[in-house]
């Protein structure tokens, strides 16, 4: 089995896309995943399965979608590839909650900062299937906009390294 890490996209931020944990962790059981825990109400969950990456992420978005009615955005990684992030942060000397890896499903360009407005003091870096962001003055105040982030996911680094022991955890 695989320990598998799902990112929910616009789920219990900014008051839209209401979503339990408890009902996603129901639903990834109901899909047949196994050892289930989520983390903090972003939705972010960590399991198990046998199924590929591309089956996992089609069972969770199409649960996701009857339950919510609409559908919602899933990013799926393996325990290794969560823990390969942590390591690959261009930022390690930056606090961690300035620090944002950007999870994408699409590729990346060839430039991190391709097609970004608003840029300010902020430095952008690519990473594998990621772009990591660093925020010296913290995402509230920021104006940048990337491309990725209309398909993509963002957690903080100090939620991935955290997400990265759960799965290492149940691996």
């Amino acid at each position: 089995m695989t320990a598998y890490v799902a990112l929910l996209r616009a789920v219990n931020v900014g008051g839209t896309g209401k979503l339990p944990m408890t009902s996603l962790a129901a639903l990834c059981a109901a899909a047949g995943f196994s050892r289930v825990q989520t983390y903090i109400a972003s939705g972010n969950v960590v399991f198990h399965s046998d199924e590929t990456e591309d089956q996992v992420r089609t069972a969770l978005e199409d649960r996701l979608h009857a339950h919510c009615g609409k559908r919602v955005g899933v990013i799926v990684r393996t325990a290794s590839e969560i823990a390969a992030i942590v390591a690959q942060n261009p930022f390690p000397d930056q606090p961690g909650n300035r620090v944002m890896a950007l999870f994408v499903d699409t590729p990346l360009p060839a430039d991190a900062m391709e097609g970004a407005t608003g840029a300010q003091d902020e430095q952008v870096r690519l990473g594998q299937r990621a772009l990591f962001v660093f925020y010296p003055n913290g995402m509230a105040k920021t104006r940048l906009r990337l491309p990725s982030e209309k398909a993509g996911t963002a957690r903080n680094m100090n939620t991935v390294a955290r997400l990265a022991e759960m799965a290492a955890a149940e691996g």
